[in-house]
């Protein structure tokens, strides 16, 4: 079977009470998820309201994205009313998005109670959107909102809606279990009578409200559905939407779909923890297939079978969605796939050499301590060439200071001194910005750019902050993940301490050293759409891999260092 994957993070994981995406968020994840394989990104709902999505269907165009397709989402016509007359309609067309994604009511209830029309002229708001839309795109997808509501209420009636759409020539029918309350039961009896009623390819799209998403999109798939909508990591409204992390790794492993980022499963984690990190969420550590505890054994008998066949107690090759096993009670660092990252960097590498090990308890030490390397493949890269003594560090930090003041009038000022070595020069130099951390930012650079005129390209794309373990105090430690990018590609780097200044500190430098050597080629390139290319999955073997540190508990705060998430 083949199946189209259509993520909507951008707007329905939008949604999500804890999460607001600013426009560098949207395109950040945007790149990833093209980068990964989706078919279609949702980029939200532009209209005047949403100024923020708007912008990002204007400049999603710049962006040279390899495979998916852009979709911008919005709804039916209003009640009598012209679709060439709708201001909401309209507003798609002017997105310029090559797929446009409607929905309309397909339950009685919502047609004759909330936007309180008739049956008939609901049925015709349907056909007259869609095929307006079909004029002005590549393709248009309808969304049948609450459909599995509606068929229970009213079959008939939900089934006319969909006629509706095929009327108007939609793509793509999708089936909305909206309120997130049917049974995998249920869903299956009603996809098999839709299938005999239409001809038009459908998708479903389901909410968790019963913790039943995922059962029920790949209930749907084995019943006919031909694309699943949903999430990265399951964000949305309420109890968030059906995890399409979980759904690509169940396609593929249990029911053997075709799509085409099945042949980027091996990054799946990867895509999990990138994704968690632009929204600012700690991941889910029970997540299926991703999270740090999806492969993770702690009973003596778990660990003995695995030990002696890992396929006793592990569904897959946790190498194959490029996470590793866990051996709670083991002492020893690191895991197997550091190692393989290790031999990458270092072709010819005996794990058994005593550096290694020295390498796998630093590892181990730094993420006990809150460091995160799964998202911060730059740091990873520079902690390992420095630990190996295979780069010569091309300056060096003699002193940084940062002074806040505030003038007469009641305006904070930040202004931040650097002064670097660099081969036998003295760069000092001085910088004001809107934040400590903005100031500390310019002053680097600027001490940076007369040696590396390469630093003007560089930008920061994003900054995060993250209060690490349960104490929230003004002392408590935080993590500093940061992603900087030029016209090559991004890369992403991380710091680790109690003092935010600190921890800014330390990832800008590592930022702005990896780009250094990498343009000097003393590091391989390898940064590309916010994902340095990782290693390729080691076959699955009959043989425990070493442990893996815990990730700290963390949550998101709002970041006090005058850098603004909003851009």
């Amino acid at each position: 079977m083949k199946v189209l994957l259509y993520d909507t993070t951008l707007r329905d994981g939008n949604q999500d009470r804890k999460i607001s995406l600013s426009l560098a968020d949207k395109l950040q994840i945007a790149r990833i998820l093209d980068h990964f394989g989706f078919d279609y990104i949702e980029g939200g709902w532009p209209n005047p309201s949403n100024p923020t999505d708007e912008e990002f269907f204007q400049k999603i165009k710049d962006v040279k994205l390899k495979h998916a397709k852009i979709a911008a989402f919005g709804s039916t016509r209003r009640p009598k009313m012209l679709p060439e007359n709708d201001p909401l309609l309209q507003a798609l067309v002017k997105s310029g998005a090559p797929v446009k994604t409607i929905f309309g009511k397909s339950w009685d209830l919502h047609v004759t109670d909330v936007i309180r029309t008739t049956l008939e002229e609901n049925l015709d708001m349907i056909e007259s959107s869609v095929a307006y839309l079909k004029d002005h795109s590549e393709e248009v997808i309808y969304d049948a909102e609450h459909f599995f509501d509606g068929y229970k209420a009213n079959p008939e009636y939900a089934i006319e809606t969909l006629r509706a759409a095929e009327k108007g020539c939609a793509d793509c029918i999708v089936l909305c279990d909206t309120n997130g309350g049917t049974m995998p039961w249920e869903l299956e009896e009603i996809v098999k009578d839709v299938k005999k009623k239409i001809s038009t390819p459908i998708g479903i799209h389901v909410h968790n409200d019963a913790g039943l998403a995922v059962c029920n999109s790949i209930y749907a798939v084995k019943n006919g559905a031909l694309m699943v909508q949903g999430v990265v990591n399951g964000y949305g409204e309420r109890c968030g939407n059906a995890n399409l992390t979980t759904i690509a790794a169940d396609l593929y492993f249990k029911m053997g779909a075709k799509f085409f980022a099945a042949k980027k499963m091996a990054r799946l984690r990867q895509l999990s923890s990138n994704v968690d990190q632009i929204v600012n969420l700690p991941s889910d550590v029970h997540a299926p297939y991703v999270g740090d505890a999806a492969f993770a054994h702690k009973g003596g008998a778990h660990i003995d079978g695995v030990m002696k066949v890992s396929r006793s107690f592990e569904h897959i090759d946790p190498h194959a969605v490029g996470n590793d096993r866990v051996f709670v009670t083991s002492d020893q660092a690191g895991g197997s796939l550091v190692v393989e990252k290790l031999k990458a960097i270092k072709p010819g590498i005996d794990k058994k050499d005593p550096v290694v090990g020295k390498l796998l308890t630093l590892i181990k030490e730094r993420e006990n301590a809150g460091w995160h390397f799964d998202s911060a493949e730059a740091s990873f890269k520079m902690l390992v060439y420095r630990q190996l003594g295979m780069v010569e560090e091309p300056f060096k930090v003699l002193n940084y200071r940062v002074i806040e003041d505030k003038t007469p009038q009641g305006v904070s000022v930040s202004q931040a001194t650097v002064k670097l070595q660099i081969g036998d020069k003295i760069s000092h130099q001085v910088s004001e910005g809107d934040g400590p951390v903005n100031a500390l930012d310019a002053a680097l650079r600027k001490a940076l750019l007369p040696f590396f005129p390469n630093m003007a390209k560089v930008k920061l794309d994003d900054y995060k902050v993250r209060v690490l373990g349960s104490k929230v105090a003004s002392d408590a430690t935080v993590r500093v993940w940061t992603t900087f990018g030029d016209e090559k590609g991004y890369w992403n780097v991380v710091g680790v301490s109690s003092n935010i200044i600190e921890a800014s500190w330390m990832a800008f430098v590592d930022g702005l050293t990896y780009k250094i050597l990498v343009d000097n080629k003393v590091i391989e390139n390898a940064y590309k759409h916010l994902d340095v290319n990782p290693v390729a999955p080691a076959k699955a073997k009959e043989e425990p891999a070493p442990t893996k540190s815990k990730n700290l508990t963390a949550r998101k705060v709002r970041n006090l260092a005058g850098v603004s998430r909003k851009k």
